[in-house]
């Protein structure tokens, strides 16, 4: 297929895994970066060899057909209407927007300019968890029960250099931590029915211990320690807790594992393309490796050479935009279920991302 060109939106931190993968695919190729900060996107183009360009110009030049949206999480909304109504597909990080209703806006935009819309994590496509989901899908545990899904800190102001945006609209251990674990549970068990959800904040402030602003004080605007159920179509459910409020925990961290009526899988970090994938079956003492069925675990950017795979051809677009939604419904749902003191039911109108072949994305 033809590569599709694309640009980078936002020339944070992150930014360097996208721009760092843009010869792991053949699907597209990063052209051009943009950031309101011009030093900044200017340094990240000379670095990765791609053209620093301001977002404005980014977004109408007809050879760049995906923006790869970096931004905040508090102006996602905003940022990917202006790509897709500039014309361009959208890939945009976790979470997709900082609310359902500009998720849902994001999504109608994209309808009526007849444009996709893929958003991260893209780790569920690596062999890690695609190995788990062939091994529930052979039957090895059996009917899935039950999940525990536990990713605990002591916040990102102790090694990220400016963690403000964790802690703003949009930010939260369960906005920035819980897709991970959402999206890998939903692409093993399928939509999410109901929630209920307790959450909580620590302080108003935090005080940075990272370089270079050690001592600085930045407000806090959101839940900082987030525990919710989730239940799913299929009869499972999960319980799932995140916080940035753990000094210190004996668990290992993650801890992910899922449940089945003959087995259980002890599911590798979500946040990784790679394994272990252990099983310990029914009768049995220990935990057993299993043999990966999949071949990638090279990091960020697949999901854009899922998006570009879609875009040129009938590929079965998994890192959907749909996807994404369904994933903030559950994790805005937790946080409206503390509030209300009530369980949140929907519709779970969505299918499981297909499985990848095992040589993806060798085959596109």
């Amino acid at each position: 297929m033809d590569v599709v060109n694309a640009g980078v939106l936002g020339c944070g931190t992150i930014s360097d895994a996208y721009l760092s993968a843009g010869d792991r695919f053949d699907a597209y190729e990063i052209t051009a970066c943009a950031d309101l900060d011009t030093e900044r996107a200017e340094q990240a183009a000379d670095e990765y060899g791609v053209t620093a360009m301001a977002p404005e110009e980014m977004l109408a030049d007809p050879d760049i057909e995906i923006v790869i949206n970096l931004t905040p999480p508090s102006v996602h909304e905003a940022t990917c209407t202006q790509a897709l109504e500039a014309g361009n597909h959208v890939y945009v990080e976790k979470p997709l927007a900082s609310t359902v209703a500009g998720a849902r806006s994001i999504l109608d935009v994209a309808e009526r300019e007849g444009l996709l819309v893929g958003s991260a994590p893209d780790t569920f496509l690596g062999a890690g968890l695609q190995t788990c989901r062939q091994v529930i899908d052979d039957g090895l545990i059996g009917e899935p029960v039950g999940a525990t899904a536990i990713w605990t800190s002591p916040g990102h102001e102790v090694w990220h250099p400016n963690p403000d945006l964790y802690y703003q609209e949009g930010g939260g251990p369960l906005f920035d931590m819980g897709p991970y674990y959402v999206t890998a549970l939903v692409s093993l068990l399928g939509p999410a029915t109901r929630v209920t959800g307790s959450v909580t904040r620590a302080s108003d402030e935090r005080t940075i211990t990272s370089e270079p602003r050690d001592g600085e004080t930045i407000d806090v605007e959101v839940p900082t320690h987030e525990s919710g159920i989730v239940d799913f179509a299929g009869g499972a459910t999960a319980n799932l807790l995140t916080s940035f409020d753990v000094q210190g925990s004996t668990f290992p961290m993650p801890a992910f594992e899922l449940y089945g009526t003959e087995g259980t899988l002890a599911l590798p970090d979500p946040n990784h393309f790679e394994g272990p994938v252990r099983v310990q079956k029914r009768g049995e003492r220990e935990f057993e490796e299993v043999e990966l069925t999949h071949e990638y675990t090279a990091g960020r950017g697949a999901g854009v050479a899922d998006l570009a795979a879609a875009v040129r051809t009938d590929w079965s677009h998994r890192t959907s935009g749909d996807l994404a939604a369904h994933v903030l419904d559950v994790l805005a749902g937790i946080r409206e279920s503390s509030e209300t003191g009530e369980h949140l039911s929907f519709d779970a109108d969505l299918d499981r991302p297909e499985p990848l072949p095992g040589a993806w994305p060798a085959e596109y």
